[in-house]
């Protein structure tokens, strides 16, 4: 991809976010107005076209990764980094909750030097409303390669409500982040 964010002058621009689990974060930022398209996969490692058992294994240095298309007229890529700031704990290294790891790390893949400013810029903003106790750690690495997760990995959530992961971790941060970004939202 080149130095731009855009996409062929359509409006839309793409940023690609780890944030642990990435059924999770494609389930918060696909809810956001303005968000066209959120795609579950990997980011940031060494090995080509990886699958998600390698990925799983912690070798091959991939995070889990959220590659999101938005349209920056109706929501700001500072906005849809402060959602992604709050509905994630982006002061552990290597992990979410009950998801240890590498692959969980939190991360910004950065295109352009605007989007790592906005990035550094979001994530200043909220270490100084200490929303977290602890410093933030996320990474900010340039961006290389996006490979979509396999097809049972997109929409998660949405098409697997009955399944415990979904029930006992997603749905909680999922009405979390719908009552505090209600303004926000889709529908």
């Amino acid at each position: 991809m080149s130095e731009a964010t855009s996409n062929g002058g359509t409006g839309t621009e793409l940023v690609t976010l780890g944030g642990g689990c990435f059924w999770c974060v494609e389930a918060v930022l696909s809810e956001l107005r303005g968000v066209q398209k959120a795609v579950s996969g990997y980011s940031g490692g060494t090995v080509e076209s990886p699958s998600y058992e390698e990925v799983c294994g912690g070798r091959t240095g991939h995070a889990e990764a959220v590659e999101v298309s938005f349209d920056p007229a109706v929501i700001s890529l500072h906005d849809l980094l402060s959602v992604f700031f709050t509905t994630h704990d982006p002061t552990t290294r290597n992990r979410q909750g009950g998801d240890v790891g590498p692959q969980y790390r939190s991360v910004v893949f950065y295109r352009n030097a605007t989007q790592k400013a906005m990035a550094e810029r979001v994530s200043g903003e909220i270490q100084a409303a200490k929303i977290w106790p602890r410093p933030i750690v996320t990474e900010m690495v340039p961006f290389v390669k996006f490979y979509p997760a396999e097809e049972y990995h997109q929409d998660y959530f949405r098409q697997n409500p009955e399944r415990a992961y979904c029930q006992l971790v997603i749905q909680p941060k999922v009405m979390k982040f719908r009552q505090q970004f209600s303004a926000q939202l889709k529908h």
